[in-house]
């Protein structure tokens, strides 16, 4: 799976779960002072690439995920090992 596959499933989450404006989501977007994600919509963004990846997701992989490319380059990595 590509990076810009990643983004595409990404941006729909964003828009879905938790109403954020497409104009909004870009690779540099903070996920909490841009898109206003808090600790709970993080866990709920995390449960979803479960999901989506169908691996699991651990909380440390993410203390340090701040942007959207943040998210991407973990679930490229994750999935990048799983191949």
């Amino acid at each position: 799976m590509t990076r810009d596959d990643i983004e595409a499933k990404l941006r729909e989450f964003l828009i879905e779960l938790f109403e954020v404006s497409p104009n909004d989501i870009s690779e540099s977007a903070l996920l909490s002072e841009d898109l206003d994600l808090d600790s709970i919509d993080a866990v709920d963004l995390i449960l979803k690439l479960q999901e989506f990846t169908g691996r699991k997701v651990s909380s440390e992989q993410f203390r340090t995920v701040r942007t959207v490319g943040d998210v991407i380059d973990q679930v490229h990595a994750l999935l990048s090992q799983a191949a």
